[in-house]
């Protein structure tokens, strides 16, 4: 039997201000919540008896069989599926000397929920493992961001940080890339297979103080070339290009 209380308490999770008071994220649906177990503990999971008896050896602090009537009062989709489940908030701790072997991202205030998400599968997909996002970003487990995510959350770190002085920081010798319409031709310069890779705000693009770190400067081109196009790509589109032509020429 599913409480009054408990739902309650798995719907005010939608807040960041009670993920971050708790320290859990909720997903939900079949593969995300089957991607993240074993990944981080899992405090609650509400399930089906078909789901349960499915998945017998799931481990979690607490399992509440619900029917799919008490799942539809907790859950925040639509269209819920047969398990919800509530899982710790990560903390990673870094190398301080990670993009100088290998690839990264780094997000200056993307706000947008789905474009984090998106970008997270992304990076996943291109083996890139850590994005260090400014303090500006949206929040990561913000349940939308999480589903969108399609359990890419288990594979890829994420970092919240001074942007700006995180960059500062970096020996000389790190390539910073960033995207700008004033940038050189992405597919004519010299890339590499280390380093940090920036994408900027859906409105503002890479701000002042970040890009002042930057060392490559990158545009995407449009074409045919001096066409009038749309003013600008999809933030997550446009880092599914940037990382897809970096990842081809390694």
């Amino acid at each position: 039997m599913l409480s009054k209380n408990k739902i309650k308490y798995i719907r005010s999770l939608e807040l960041k201000k009670y993920r971050k008071e708790e320290q859990v994220f909720i997903a939900e649906g079949h593969k995300l919540v089957g991607d993240l177990l074993g990944h981080f503990p899992c405090r609650l999971l509400l399930g089906t008896d078909k789901w349960l008896n499915e998945h017998p050896l799931i481990e979690a602090e607490e399992t509440i069989e619900v029917s799919r009537e008490e799942l539809s009062r907790a859950s925040l989709l639509k269209t819920p599926q047969e398990v919800l489940a509530l899982f710790e908030i990560p903390h990673y701790e870094w190398d301080p000397k990670i993009a100088e072997r290998s690839l990264c991202l780094a997000l200056d205030d993307v706000q947008d929920p789905g474009n984090l998400g998106t970008i997270i599968r992304i990076a996943d997909w291109f083996g890139i493992h850590h994005i260090f996002c400014s303090n500006g970003c949206v929040d990561a487990f913000n349940p939308k961001t999480v589903q969108a995510t399609m359990g890419a959350l288990a594979r890829v770190q994420l970092h919240y940080c001074d942007l700006p002085a995180f960059l500062q920081a970096q020996p000389k010798e790190v390539p910073v890339f960033g995207t700008f319409l004033d940038g050189e031709n992405l597919y004519a310069q010299e890339l590499s297979t280390n380093g940090i890779i920036i994408m900027g705000n859906e409105g503002n693009g890479i701000s002042p103080q970040v890009a002042q770190s930057v060392n490559r400067r990158l545009l995407i081109p449009n074409y045919p070339q001096g066409q009038t196009t749309s003013e600008s790509l999809n933030v997550a589109v446009a880092t599914a290009i940037v990382c897809a032509e970096f990842r081809r020429r390694s």
